[in-house]
């Protein structure tokens, strides 16, 4: 069974807890940068079993009637049409999808800032759109000598020609990703905030790394696995241990940036709040972990998903090889290989056995099921029939969807829509299971337990279509794959 290392409850109510102390200390006005996701956070939720996906989201719930959120963008992102990679839509229509999201659960979104603003048509077009939308729109705009000319940067000239942010509530959210500027964003508002007579604090929300777990701990570890290719490494943060004399666990970026952080705030606030970048987080994730060891083999193989997943990158183009590299000597300090994932083997075998495509999934009880290629079937779909008759504990020779159902989509696949490929994708294997389960009791009961496949791990012998991969991904199976096409071709499709 899949253990529990971490209380979701106990993270909730320190966090919320915590923030609200940090609010006091300063005006009843705190400005906090907020890292990583806040919904659908799927690494924290991997190498923290028992850390939902909308934790931090739940835990800014708890203080939503002091909140309020502003969501920031780079113009340069609008202007290239930078995309998110896992849900393929532009920054900007990320932007809109947030403003959806928050507002529906009750969170206020005060307003959205343009950052970098330089005229870009795409941006102007974009506030335009907001503002017709009734969103309130701010700019900011590119400072030169921005972040170490204090003199410039903490002036009339520099954070002076920004767009003063107007905002109500006593917390300000300050999201979404890395290269927005959101802590630009933040560091202006306190200029303002000050010239206006109010003394606003700011504050850093990061869950990785733990600052309070060893620096070589398995979760940090898989931080660094999860950002190979941006070289994010973890470090003992130097400031907090001079001042302090205690060990904390902070990354290169915040470590080499605080001398310049702590003289803007001295230069705005005449004095710095925080003796070390550990003192400007409120994280209490390593408080919350209720299991050492189920979150230390978590992130273990978190670490070996990156692995896999890395390679894939590469072969794409999207890394380069120092990131494989990378994931390589943190594999080696944990003295992990890749087949340390249980499923991968057996994927292999299928392969090796049949000469075709092999799929594997590790079922939450540890159970391996494995599925073939066959004339009608890909090795991932047969995989995930066979995987919910042993759910359901059906027995292997029956049949779940019958021929008849599947051989018609076959030959509408290969004949009038002319694919070479007549095998039935997972998405399409799950309808026609649907269709099935009208006038089959077996299939209904199959179908009954398509939830119990979340978690569940599972590895493919070639890179498979983005339409499995996606049908995985949302089933919560975490796929790894080898880094080969099926076919020897240089167009894949």
């Amino acid at each position: 069974m899949r253990k529990i290392g971490f209380s979701n409850e106990k993270y909730i109510e320190l966090q919320s807890k915590y923030i609200k102390e940090r609010i006091k200390q300063f005006d009843n006005k705190l400005y906090l940068e907020f890292g990583g996701k806040l919904f659908d956070d799927h690494h924290a939720s991997r190498v923290l079993p028992g850390f939902e996906p909308d934790s931090k989201l739940k835990m800014l719930l708890e203080l939503k009637q002091d909140a309020e959120i502003i969501i920031v963008i780079n113009a340069n992102d609008i202007e290239n049409n930078k995309m998110r990679g896992d849900l393929g839509i532009t920054y900007d229509l990320e932007v809109l999808r947030l403003i959806d999201a928050f507002q529906n659960i009750g969170l206020y979104v005060g307003s959205v800032t343009i950052t970098r603003f330089e005229n870009q048509v795409h941006a102007i077009a974009f506030q335009k759109k907001l503002e017709n939308l009734g969103i309130k729109v701010f700019r900011h705009y590119p400072i030169a000598g921005y972040p170490n000319d204090i003199e410039k940067i903490v002036s009339e000239e520099g954070f002076g020609i920004n767009d003063y942010i107007e905002t109500t509530k006593p917390l300000v959210v300050v999201t979404p990703g890395p290269g927005s500027g959101k802590m630009a964003t933040c560091l202006s508002q306190l200029y303002h905030e000050y010239t206006h007579g109010v003394k606003a604090g700011y504050a850093k929300f990061e869950t990785f790394p733990i600052w309070n777990i060893p620096l070589k701990h398995p979760v940090n570890l898989a931080y660094e696995a999860a950002t190979a290719d941006l070289n994010d490494v973890n470090m003992i943060d130097p400031f907090h241990l001079e001042a302090y004399n205690e060990t904390t666990v902070n990354y290169n970026r915040d470590v080499e940036i605080f001398p310049v952080l702590e003289s803007t705030f001295k230069k705005i606030m005449s004095t710095c709040p925080y003796k070390s970048p550990t003192d400007m987080g409120v994280n209490m994730a390593g408080n919350a972990i209720i299991d050492d060891e189920a979150c230390k083999e978590a992130s273990k193989q978190e670490i070996i998903r990156r692995y896999y997943q890395t390679k894939l990158d590469f072969k794409r183009g999207l890394v380069d090889k120092s990131a494989i590299s990378k994931i390589e000597a943190i594999m080696l300090t944990l003295d992990l290989k890749a087949t340390d994932r249980k499923c991968v083997n057996h994927a292999l075998e299928i392969e090796e056995k049949t000469n075709e495509p092999g799929f594997a999934i590790e079922l939450n009880d540890g159970h391996i099921i494995t599925g073939k290629t066959t004339s009608l079937l890909g090795s991932a779909s047969a995989c995930l029939l066979n995987a919910l008759k042993y759910l359901a504990n059906i027995d292997d020779d029956i049949l779940l969807i019958e021929p008849e159902v599947i051989e018609p989509v076959a030959k509408l696949k290969k004949g009038i829509l002319k694919n070479k490929n007549p095998r039935l994708h997972t998405d399409e294997i799950l309808l026609s299971l649907s269709i099935s389960a009208n006038n089959n009791e077996n299939a209904k009961k199959a179908l009954s337990c398509i939830e119990q496949l979340q978690y569940c791990e599972a590895h493919s012998s070639v890179i498979l279509s983005e339409t499995d991969i996606d049908t995985l991904k949302r089933l919560g199976i975490r796929l790894t794959s080898e880094d080969k096409f099926q076919f020897n071709r240089i167009y894949q499709k």
